[in-house]
């Protein structure tokens, strides 16, 4: 195994999915320590990303989610620094973190994405609630792990969610309900893992669901035909490789009632947790745990 010198696991931060990162970043350092990698966790929140250098790390292993972690600050002060560093770069972390312009670049290449608009304060929400449908979703652009999404059932009440959720980051998106069923698939060096079925105890699968509940249901292998389960992990691939995204990733698909696969979000820094999805898929191929968070090592660069 190659020597990756001392490693920083980056984890913990300043956004609303905190909690998320500390916990993905204790499994990792646990996991890169069992395979003899020099691991130490490192939260920029307690201790200034300065003292990297200062500490002499040599690689930094980011699991921050969110602000400053996961969209492309924290890329841009460890290329300054010249740190190599795990997962997307500057460019792709901005863009993974604002679900709007995924959202255009998919479109644009002609990659299959739900109906949706931008809610504006002269929106006509009335207009969107005819167009769209309900239910319908509701959700900031530039958050992660399903915080501030709301899922609007009754006719007239798009404008009280959006007044809720407009101090949010980014623009707020209605999106057309998609009932067929939710999957995600994990992108490893540019490839697609398994896909998974997630079947939520709770109405959708929110912050809840993905992290506090242990009645959430992940079927991996999922229940997609051979077929479809090849298109899920082509249509992962391209949605990752279209924003530029590198290392490992996972891709959120919503199935209507037809079958049609739909891509929802793409996540350029997964969580790492004992709940997380990645894991769960790379099992079915052979990996354990700590394999992935090597894997994931190895993927270290500069730029």
């Amino acid at each position: 195994m190659q020597n990756f010198g001392k490693v920083a696991v980056l984890m913990g931060g300043f956004s609303s999915e905190r909690e998320v990162s500390l916990s993905s970043g204790k499994g990792i350092v646990e996991a890169l320590r069992s395979k003899g990698v020099d691991a130490h966790p490192f939260d920029p929140k307690e201790t200034a990303l300065s003292e990297l250098k200062v500490q002499g790390f040599q690689t930094a292993f980011n699991i921050l989610h969110g602000t400053y972690g996961e969209d492309g600050a924290v890329q841009g002060a460890l290329e300054l620094m010249g740190i190599p560093y795990t997962g997307s770069g500057v460019a792709a972390s901005a863009l993974g973190m604002d679900k709007y312009r995924c959202k255009l670049i998919w479109s644009a290449l002609g990659l299959p994405v739900p109906e949706f608009a931008v809610l504006h304060e002269d929106s006509d929400f009335e207009a969107v609630e005819a167009e769209l449908g309900l239910p319908m979703f509701v959700k900031p652009a530039n958050e992660g792990s399903s915080v501030g999404v709301v899922k609007v059932k009754e006719a007239g009440s798009l404008k009280t969610v959006y007044d809720q959720l407009k101090h949010m980051r980014g623009e707020i998106i209605a999106e057309r309900f998609i009932g067929g069923g939710e999957y995600s698939c994990p992108v490893l060096n540019n490839k697609g893992l398994p896909s998974i079925l997630i079947v939520p105890a709770t109405e959708f699968y929110d912050y809840e669901a993905k992290y506090l509940r242990d009645d959430t249901v992940y079927q991996c292998p999922s229940d997609l035909s051979d077929a479809d389960e090849a298109l899920i992990r082509s249509l992962a691939v391209r949605a990752a490789e279209a924003i530029g995204a590198y290392g490992c990733s996972r891709v959120d698909f919503l199935k209507d009632e037809t079958g049609k696969l739909y891509i929802l979000e793409v996540n350029t820094l997964p969580g790492m947790t004992s709940h997380s999805l990645v894991p769960k898929a790379a099992a079915q191929v052979g990996m354990t745990y700590a394999d992935v968070c090597i894997e994931i090592l190895k993927t270290a660069h500069v730029g």
